[in-house]
């Protein structure tokens, strides 16, 4: 994952609150389609999201942590996508 550039682009674009390449999902399909080509959304623009072995998990400064089926996940609001 270090040297992935992906997950580096989205890291700045968080880190620096630069969304200009990003907007909020319009659909799941939008999410889904950014995990098979290996980029990262960002969720209620505090996480970086993977989805690794059929899983979604949520990126902490502490490592990746599995993302918790809330209400909140559900709403396509909460979603950026690029």
């Amino acid at each position: 994952m270090h040297s992935n550039e992906m997950l580096q682009t989205a890291l700045i674009a968080l880190h620096s609150f630069d969304f200009s390449y990003y907007e909020t999902a319009k659909s799941y399909e939008d999410i889904f389609a950014m995990f098979h080509s290996g980029t990262f959304p960002i969720y209620k623009e505090k996480y970086i999201v993977g989805y690794f072995g059929n899983k979604m998990m949520y990126l902490e400064s502490n490592g990746w942590k599995g993302m918790p089926a809330t209400e909140e996940i559900f709403k396509i609001e909460n979603w950026l996508v690029c």
